[in-house]
């Protein structure tokens, strides 16, 4: 026995008294595992702003669908290197799509596209409403011109429309009508329970007392809630 247990004792010793046992080899595994995790997310910090870096051509795309013309989506491209003559194509990840560069913007890094309907996407610009509105001889009444009429029209009315006493302050004096109705509710009704409370009060200490002197246990489960908390108090 003492052979065997100076074998156990000296088997977790090796390498010149190095200690190696259980609890040693768990904390080397967690501090192996916890270094993996950390450069793991590293790279994949970096690999998300590399690739971010890398499809930083925003390209939106309109569809016809019925009789309108709407964005569908908005997809994200990167250059893709053809040969070694510095041709280049540009990628789109989601729609996986090769298409050619885009050389017409409407804000910076984005490049509309209006897909056909044989599915080809062409690059676009949008058009000069005003110059179209003209040559059609559309004529149209803007959004701040309305919204100054009808605030002028207002100011108008107030100025020059009198009005009665209750159209001024019917609104007011009914509130506060009611505030006091209220009021006086309330105050009305905690007055009134106050009245009940002490009632209920001497209604238990009569029960309670009648119930003692002839030593009976209530067995009506209505009652029992209020005997037990006027015992308790």
């Amino acid at each position: 026995m003492a052979d065997k247990e100076t074998f156990v004792a000296g088997a977790g010793k090796v390498f010149g008294g190095f200690d190696i046992g259980i609890g040693n080899i768990g904390n080397a595994f967690l501090i192996i595992f916890v270094a993996i995790f950390i450069i793991g997310l590293v790279a994949l910090l970096i690999y998300m702003v590399q690739n971010k870096k890398a499809y930083k051509h925003i390209i939106p795309v309109y569809k016809k669908i019925g009789n309108n013309v709407i964005r569908v989506a908005i997809f994200r491209a990167k250059d893709y290197k053809i040969g070694n003559a510095g041709d280049m194509l540009w990628f789109v990840a989601k729609a996986k799509k090769f298409i050619p560069p885009a050389t017409i913007q409407t804000a910076p890094r984005e490049y509309s596209h209006f897909e056909r309907e044989d599915g080809e996407w062409i690059n676009i610009a949008m058009p000069d409403i005003d110059l179209d509105l003209k040559k059609f001889g559309v004529k149209y009444v803007h959004q701040d011109m309305r919204a100054n009429r009808i605030a002028i029209s207002n100011l108008l009315e107030q100025r020059f429309t009198k009005k009665s006493f209750w159209d001024k302050w019917g609104n007011l004096i009914m509130n506060i009508i009611m505030y006091l109705v209220i009021a006086i509710a309330m105050v009305v009704i905690f007055w009134e329970w106050s009245g009940i409370v002490e009632k209920t009060g001497l209604l238990i200490d009569k029960l309670d007392a009648v119930l003692n002197a002839n030593n009976i246990v209530p067995t009506v489960p209505a009652f029992a809630p209020l005997l037990f908390l006027r015992r308790k108090k």
